[in-house]
């Protein structure tokens, strides 16, 4: 079987879950026999397709092809950071005349389209499969040309990314993208609620298809620390509203009314990040709250296993990889439970990620009391090892086979 699959991003050159997503998801269909061409957008000059080819050639071996299509369409972009993208290419002469790249995101997002057309003309494929709006027009424009059925996994909607205020031409790409589709995999059922009710759509077309993580190496038991005496509470994910940083501050002032020695890390980036700062010193914590940017690979492991216990507040969460990572490295977790991966593990405290005094309380339990945080870390740990991405991959395949008619 040969699926054409359509992705905003691809690692290492990723800068989110949803990179880290397709990784593992394409890996489990190839380890099952099925031969993927992975198109992602790329401006001229950025990437160096050595790199591309090098992770292949290390971690597929065959059956996964890289095809890079020449546009500036980056994950988790706006119509704000991609106008200023274009106006830095524009410095540089790349897009001198304004003769290559689309004028704003979605006419960038339409010429990615009508390059993917091309593309299903010299591929080979059975299926097409695509992950997220900016993709969704390419999928409905190459099934168009191709008559191949198409199939849009979800992990994120407009809703989620947003906190329920979406911009409505995102909306209108995602549910023409959702009617079009053949088939429809959520990455949870509290993704599948959300295309139902706001997109109108039927439920029999979805399909849930929860996430993994991958176990490429034994977890390093090496822990790390700040200082001998404070504790370290982690947030790691993409700084926007989606993910609820703010309520990890506020729950982190009334941590520390009561609990002096917690150092409070938030890793990565987002437009949230100024705020934080600015938030974390309106608080009077900015000397307990560290803001340490965006890590990559190994760094994030070690961010991981720096922290006594890892939390995840997000406000609107379609699954959440973050949490299968952290349990991964040993670190307890408390999650929210308006998130899909709250659905898949147990052995984990959540709370409602408005709740700010149960989230300080759990926070505080862990720390104080390490009979809790044992057992979350040991029990944890095992739990997590059910996960593989060949579970969602033959979700997957299954998938096709019914739509190709293959019993």
């Amino acid at each position: 079987m040969r699926v054409l699959m359509f992705g905003w991003e691809f690692p290492p050159y990723n800068s989110g879950g949803l990179g880290t997503a397709c990784h593992g998801l394409t890996r489990g269909l190839v380890n099952q026999g099925v031969d993927v061409t992975f198109v992602i957008p790329k401006a001229l000059g950025e990437l160096k397709q050595s790199h591309v080819n090098l992770l292949v050639a290390d971690q597929f071996k065959k059956g996964l092809k890289i095809k890079e299509l020449d546009s500036i369409l980056v994950p988790y972009t706006t119509t704000k950071g991609y106008n200023e993208k274009l106006k830095t290419l524009k410095g540089t002469g790349a897009n001198s005349g304004n003769s290559v790249y689309g004028q704003n995101l979605y006419q960038e997002v339409f010429r990615y389209s009508e390059k993917a057309r091309h593309i299903a003309k010299k591929e080979k494929f059975d299926i097409i499969h695509c992950h997220d709006w900016m993709t969704y027009p390419a999928g409905i424009k190459v099934k168009e040309v191709s008559g191949k059925p198409l199939v849009l996994h979800i992990h994120a909607t407009e809703f989620d990314r947003t906190g329920d205020h979406p911009n409505q031409i995102i909306y209108e790409i995602e549910k023409e993208g959702f009617e079009c589709a053949d088939k429809i995999c959520a990455v949870s059922n509290f993704t599948k609620q959300r295309v139902v009710n706001h997109y109108g759509i039927n439920p029999d077309k979805v399909e849930v298809v929860h996430n993994a993580v991958e176990f490429t190496e034994p977890p390093n038991e090496e822990r790390l620390h700040i200082s001998p005496t404070d504790k370290v509470v982690l947030f790691l994910g993409r700084i926007t509203i989606q993910k609820g940083p703010e309520y990890f501050l506020y729950a982190a002032k009334k941590v520390l009314e009561v609990e002096k020695n917690v150092k409070f890390v938030v890793v990565g980036n987002g437009d949230m990040e100024h705020f934080m700062i600015e938030k974390a010193a309106d608080l009077g914590i900015a000397d307990k709250v560290i803001f340490a940017g965006f890590l990559r690979g190994k760094d994030i492991d070690r961010a991981y296993r720096m922290a006594d216990l890892y939390v995840m507040p997000s406000i609107s969460e379609p699954f959440g990889i973050t949490p299968l990572e952290s349990m991964r490295n040993g670190t307890p977790v408390l999650i929210s439970k308006q998130s899909g991966v709250s659905e898949v593990i147990s052995h984990c405290l959540k709370v409602d990620f408005w709740d700010i005094h149960e989230l300080a309380n759990k926070i505080v339990a862990v720390l104080q009391y390490s009979e809790l945080h044992h057992c979350l870390k040991e029990h944890g740990s095992m739990e997590v090892t059910k996960f593989n991405w060949n579970e969602p991959a033959g979700k997957c395949i299954n998938v096709y086979n019914k739509l190709l008619g293959v019993t």
